[in-house]
């Protein structure tokens, strides 16, 4: 291969991805006209629905996190625009799903990575970097490897009904991981040049975006402490890098749509002053077991439970929702307070704020316990009962195993559950059927 040729090549690869989004765009204008008709007879199915969200949203119910004050001697911040990008060869590129309907979880990856290291001696955070997927090489007294110094966000893109690319809510997912990182001792960053960062990676593995609307490329963003030294303490190198994975469904389901739960209050989550409210990996190691001793039993998911009060927390990585018929006979939805417990999920917040907005019920954030929910049952109050989160959106719950008992919740035996209309309006709002501020278009 002549000098010219190979040049010509490293061209071509550079802008691969802007190639395929033209032909895309090329190949989907001769249904444009079809797919406008279709949106609009959806729209006009919509406009009869007991609920609607658009796009104008009340100052009281949407608002941006509280900026991350860095530490003074974090050293200097890394920016988009020094950003440097080194394509796949072709024989380095994975061969995409033949079919986006029946994909797992977490088991395939893209072509490309995004890579940021952090290191003090060097005056900070240094320039970012896509390169193709590759191994990670670190040192064996890498600190993240014998104190868990690690976090992680978990995100989607979602391919809208116009073929935009689109992610939810990014800056609420900067905001959670860098309070993370505050609390594991590893540098923070500036959340909007982080998510430029991600969006040029998006770009470049747009492809691998799922063209349905049951499917979506996840977005693993994880920081990492890779101080070569042992000892506990604050990490002065680390990495923050992101890979992808198309996704289909999170959990396996019964028949019913509906997950099982184990409820087992011998085993605790989290306590006061943890760090369950923090999305880091020695959150979940410790609950693998419990969930294989909930699958022995014909059950999906463990229901967590704290206290002398059997208070519910979270339902497997989840937050959990109670609807039901409070003493006042109103419908209420409500859902454990963030008193350090839990996750304070995005999926969560959204869910709060949009249900706050309709003003069809009552919401509240309050403490849920299982003595609450048997009587309940038993007086036929309880509604529905469902987990929320990025990685499921919305998972009904139908059962739950408790102290040698089986209680049956009635949530798929609804005329017209709360939680269908929570996950239509979130997933229209996801991939761009409904335009809102919370969905950010990737150009």
């Amino acid at each position: 291969m002549t000098t010219k040729m190979a040049i010509n090549a490293k061209d071509i690869f550079r802008n691969q991805h802007r190639l395929i989004r033209f032909l895309e765009q090329s190949i989907r204008l001769c249904s444009n006209q079809s797919l406008k008709a279709a949106q609009a007879a959806q729209q006009q199915q919509k406009s009869s629905a007991d609920f609607e969200i658009t796009a104008s949203v009340d100052a009281q119910y949407t608002s941006a996190p509280e900026p991350i004050k860095h530490d003074k001697n974090l050293g200097h911040q890394f920016r988009a625009s020094q950003i440097s990008v080194r394509l796949a060869a072709p024989e380095q590129l994975q061969p995409k799903p033949d079919n986006d309907e029946n994909l797992g979880f977490g088991r395939l990856f893209t072509d490309h990575m995004l890579k940021i290291y952090y290191h003090k001696s060097l005056g900070g955070w240094q320039r970012p970097e896509i390169t193709p997927l590759e191994n990670l090489v670190m040192h064996p007294a890498a600190k993240v490897l014998h104190y868990a110094v690690e976090l992680f966000e978990g995100m989607k893109a979602y391919r809208g009904v116009d073929g935009k690319i689109r992610i939810f809510r990014p800056d609420m997912n900067m905001n959670r991981m860098n309070l993370a990182a505050q609390r594991s001792g590893l540098p923070t960053f500036e959340g909007k040049e982080f998510v430029k960062c991600l969006s040029r990676l998006l770009s470049i593995d747009s492809e691998w975006v799922p063209h349905t609307d049951t499917a979506s490329l996840y977005i693993r963003p994880t920081l990492i402490g890779i101080d070569p030294t042992l000892g506990v303490a604050s990490s002065d190198s680390a990495l923050l890098y992101t890979i992808l994975s198309p996704v289909g469904s999170y959990f396996k389901t019964g028949s019913s749509g509906a997950v099982s739960l184990l409820a087992d209050p011998s085993y605790v989550r989290a306590w006061p002053g943890g760090v369950g409210n923090r999305k880091m990996g020695s959150n979940y190691a410790p609950t693998i077991n419990v969930q294989k001793e909930a699958a022995s039993k014909g059950l999906q998911q463990v229901l967590w439970l704290y206290g002398e009060d059997h208070q519910l927390t979270e339902v497997g990585t989840m937050n959990i929702f109670m609807f039901y018929v409070n003493d006042q006979g109103e419908q209420e939805l409500v859902t454990p307070p963030l008193s350090g417990l839990i996750l304070p999920g995005i999926t969560r917040d959204s869910i709060l704020r949009m249900t706050r907005q309709w003003g069809k019920f009552k919401v509240s954030e309050a403490n849920i316990t299982m003595p609450m929910v048997c009587e309940l049952l038993n007086q036929g109050r309880l509604l529905e009962l469902f987990g929320a989160g990025t990685a499921c959106v919305v998972s009904p719950v139908n059962r739950i195993s408790y102290l040698g008992q089986d209680l049956y919740i009635p949530t798929m035996e609804q005329e017209k559950p709360v939680h269908e209309l929570i996950r239509e309006t979130l997933t229209d709002i996801q991939y761009g059927r409904v335009d809102h501020p919370w969905s950010v278009v990737i150009d």
